[in-house]
């Protein structure tokens, strides 16, 4: 799994994007002001949770990129990070998890 995290804008507190291998889905969470607790954070999108879900890194940079300013390598970062987990399998708790997810 690779996770980057960037200040937000337009809202947003911070947004993260990254590959999560067992999912095989590139991931993006947009974090905001909690309304009523002035120190939290909530979670206001959360793309990338079902498997295969968003294949690209160029699918998760157009949601994130509403809510931050993202550098212009990113989407080279993400599919490296990506490449990088190839040739890695899903270990016996991965793979037991995986039949209670719907495909």
């Amino acid at each position: 799994m690779s996770r980057h995290s960037f200040p937000g804008k337009a809202g947003a507190t911070e947004v993260t994007i990254g590959w999560d291998r067992p999912l095989e889905t590139f991931f993006v969470q947009v974090l905001a002001p909690h309304a009523v607790l002035a120190d939290e954070e909530t979670i206001i999108l959360w793309e990338g949770t079902a498997i295969g879900e968003l294949p690209t890194a160029a699918s998760a940079i157009r949601i994130a990129q509403p809510y931050a300013d993202l550098p212009e390598t990113l989407g080279a970062t993400l599919e490296t990070d990506r490449l990088r987990t190839v040739a890695t399998h899903d270990g016996p708790a991965q793979t037991a998890a995986k039949r209670f997810i719907d495909r």
